[in-house]
């Protein structure tokens, strides 16, 4: 029996899949070897294959069924494993089924593009948190191609539809695959490109922890996912794309650290500095230095408590009116983008989280006031 998954690509717009009969158990070994964990799709469909009648008729957590420890394959991508010998039994029992991969233990991220007949949405919600003006004339925008598109261009990069570096898969509905692995130890999140919420462009999705993909390969009753040119391994996420995920929010939020005290010391010299025309400038001044400091590292440097503990201290100057809100907001946001670019979503939580306890705490002079 062959377990090799073979392709060809004599056309680089729609290569050709060459497998042997069992397609596939091929498949799921193909993707098991690669360290992706493989579970079952229903025959024909793109779903996973169905629970048992148990798990249907009494619900209950993935953690707290049995099936699982007993190698069966209910609840979808939360059965995934690399156990080759379990894969044979699934496959070679069902070899209708088709294959899906749980992107999280696989640490994958997959830009699901769309290609959907459908209206554009509103201009707000084509590309999340970017405005796009009236005057930007829209005419022929109309999937998921181009909107990531404009995203990319936004930004000086190509788009990832045409990354030939990565793998990518074309999908029976016109759309496309774009596979990418993450770098670090980061649990992406998944999307939906016509959520309301998280998003990262119109008919785009994201699929990564939490969530599965069809792998490369499989036949739905709609048609075969078939990978692009010759590449067939993932690259790296770049950079620039994880800044957009990270900015749209596909992060979860992490604890912001709770609101700790400026030592008194620190308090009389930030309330003493400056004396002169520009006070306030030399105030911020003496606030921001050690964020300022914090760039001066790529990582670490204890960022997230230097920025909390600067907001709770310009919290209480703007308690104790020798601020605008306004003022030391826009402080705290320009220095911690100049130190952590791309980590303006997190900095605003420690911002706000800092200064609204900062402001129970207003910094007075000691002269003429209590």
């Amino acid at each position: 029996m062959s377990a090799e998954l073979r392709f060809s690509s004599s056309d680089s717009q729609q290569p050709t899949l060459q497998l042997p009969v069992t397609a596939p158990l091929a498949t799921a070994s193909w993707c098991a070897r690669r360290g992706w964990p493989v579970h079952p799709l229903a025959a024909g469909r793109k779903t996973p294959a169905a629970n048992c009648a148990n798990c249907r008729t009494n619900p209950h957590p993935p953690a707290q069924c049995p099936c699982l420890q007993a190698g069966r394959w209910c609840h979808g991508f939360h059965a995934a494993t690399l156990d080759h010998r379990r894969i044979a039994k699934w496959w070679d029992a069902h070899p209708e089924f088709g294959v899906g991969v749980a992107c999280g233990p696989a640490s994958l991220v997959i830009i699901d593009i769309d290609a959907h007949p459908t209206q554009p949405p509103s201009r707000d919600r084509i590309l999340p948190g970017i405005p796009i003006a009236e005057d930007v004339d829209l005419t022929g925008l109309a999937n998921g191609f181009h909107t990531l598109a404009v995203l990319a261009a936004l930004r000086g990069q190509p788009s990832p539809a045409d990354d030939d570096t990565t793998l990518r898969v074309r999908t029976p509905s016109g759309g496309m695959h774009v596979w990418y692995r993450a770098a670090d130890n980061r649990r992406w999140h998944c999307s939906a490109g016509s959520s309301h919420g998280r998003a990262l462009a119109w008919q785009v999705d994201v699929r990564a922890h939490g969530g599965y993909i069809v792998a490369p390969g499989t036949t739905t009753r709609d048609g075969t996912y078939t990978p692009v040119d010759s590449v067939r391994e993932p690259s790296v996420l770049p950079t620039w794309l994880a800044q957009e995920l990270e900015r749209t929010g596909h992060l979860p939020a992490p604890s912001v650290p709770a609101p700790r005290p400026v030592p008194p010391r620190a308090q009389q010299a930030i309330l003493a500095a400056g004396g002169g025309l520009d006070r306030t400038q030399r105030m911020l001044a003496s606030v921001l230095a050690p964020i300022e400091a914090c760039g001066q590292v790529s990582e670490g440097a204890g960022f997230s408590d230097t920025l909390n503990r600067a907001a709770y201290t310009l919290g209480g100057l703007v308690a104790a009116g020798r601020l605008t809100e306004q003022q030391a907001e826009q402080a705290l946001t320009d220095a911690a983008s100049t130190a952590r670019p791309g980590q303006e979503r997190r900095a605003e939580q420690i911002i706000r989280s800092g200064m609204a306890a900062g402001r129970k705490q207003p910094l007075y002079a000691r002269e003429g006031r209590p």
